[in-house]
């Protein structure tokens, strides 16, 4: 019973996090790979297919509160589309080491944007 618990565990609060904007879906990448033991390959393709309800549920609130660019929002899901495309295609060529390293130093990147940009109105 319990080896359902955890794994629910983390899909509710990336689930929460995403809803909030503030990036589950990659909170659930370090999740599946580091806790869960699974190959990096197969935890893009998991965490994909998480984003596409995350996102769609998460966008109405976001229209509502006018965080949607209207103008932008056409090109820069046009773009995001292509580039993920290649991007998923580039990383299925990769090894899986290199794939680590690469997440690893994304995630180094975002924490010290986090932990020493500039945020407005402080």
């Amino acid at each position: 019973m319990n080896e359902w618990l955890f794994p629910l565990l983390a899909g509710g609060v990336t689930g929460v996090l995403s809803g909030f904007g503030v990036g589950g879906g990659t909170l659930l990448l370090v999740y599946m790979t580091v806790f869960a033991g699974l190959d990096q390959h197969l935890a893009q393709g998991i965490n994909l297919l998480y984003f596409l309800p995350a996102g769609l549920m998460a966008l109405p609130a976001h229209v509502k509160n006018g965080y949607v660019v209207k103008p932008v929002l056409v090109p820069a899901t046009a773009a995001g589309l292509v580039l993920a495309g290649a991007a998923a295609w580039a990383a299925t060529a990769l090894e899986v080491e290199l794939l680590h390293k690469c997440f690893g130093g994304f995630l180094m990147a975002v924490g010290a944007m986090e932990l020493f940009g500039k945020t407005e109105g402080a």
